[in-house]
């Protein structure tokens, strides 16, 4: 049985935390610059380029890519193998957020109520996600999700009935609800199946799959091209001002479902798809 302090885990989701958000992703940089070559659009073109060049400042000068460091989303893979020392577990994951987001001097978004509005002054508590694994490792991924972005999210539950066309009409409404004001180029996290909350929790998992990486599921690897093709004739284009680059990647997950339902839930993201993870 492999021991792994609480401590340890503080350590790690603090250094995450800072990572995540003054580091973009490898797979969305490599996308934005793909996207610029492509673009034809003057303005667009222009706006990827500023985006570039703010993920470089923010890599250098040790800056947050956006000045919202959003909540902090924490996935904690646990192998079964694997035994939790010293305190509580949660806890010790809100300590790392609490100490991460004062060591980067990222801003505080979290609210203790959300009817009240009184801010937390810690981003606690964070958003965690465990799930018992096989192994004896611990995985740790930390997503920082911003507002802009997440308040455009949508989920519908449709009959059975449904068709393809029906799911990608009600894609495509929600990325044209989102016009500019969730700082597109996108990454679409697509949940298809399961229950409200469980379609709500695989569209968001998905943004963790790097771009241009296809669901292996011959279906839903179309859907997602073909969703990524149709987003991308909408003329939204970077920060909504026209062009071909509305979105960067569509990631669908489904899971089984019910005979009499159909889930489908969209969590949009934004060009700073943020995420760093660490392996114990």
């Amino acid at each position: 049985m492999k021991k792994i302090n609480t401590r340890k885990i503080k350590q790690i989701v603090s250094q995450l935390c800072i990572e995540a958000n003054m580091n973009l992703r490898k797979d969305i940089l490599n996308a934005l610059k793909k996207a610029l070559k492509v673009e034809r659009n003057k303005r667009a073109k222009r706006i990827l380029r500023e985006i570039i060049d703010n993920a470089r400042i923010a890599k250098t000068e040790r800056l947050p890519i956006c000045q919202d460091t959003g909540v902090a989303v924490v996935y904690c893979e646990i192998g079964q193998d694997v035994s939790i020392v010293g305190s509580e577990f949660e806890k010790a994951v809100n300590e790392g957020v609490r100490e991460g987001y004062r060591k980067g001097n990222l801003r505080k978004s979290v609210v203790s109520s959300p009817i009240e509005r009184e801010n937390t002054r810690t981003n606690t508590p964070a958003v965690i996600h465990t799930r018992i694994v096989p192994g004896n490792k611990l995985r740790i991924t930390v997503c920082p999700k911003g507002f802009g972005s997440e308040n455009k999210s949508d989920i519908r539950m449709f009959e059975p009935t449904a068709t393809t066309k029906d799911i990608k009409d009600f894609v495509l409404d929600v990325v044209r609800n989102c016009g500019a004001e969730a700082c597109p180029p996108l990454v679409l996290g697509i949940g298809i199946g399961g229950t409200f909350e469980k379609a709500a929790g695989l569209a968001k998992l998905s943004l963790l799959r790097p771009i241009g990486k296809r669901n292996p599921k011959k279906h839903i690897g179309r859907l997602e091209r073909e969703l990524l093709g149709d987003i991308n004739r909408l003329n939204i284009g970077p920060m909504g001002l026209g062009g071909k680059t509305t979105a960067l990647a569509v990631n669908i997950l489904e899971f089984p479902t019910h005979i009499a339902g159909l889930p489908v839930a969209v969590c949009v993201s934004c060009h700073a798809t943020r995420s760093a993870k660490k392996v114990l």
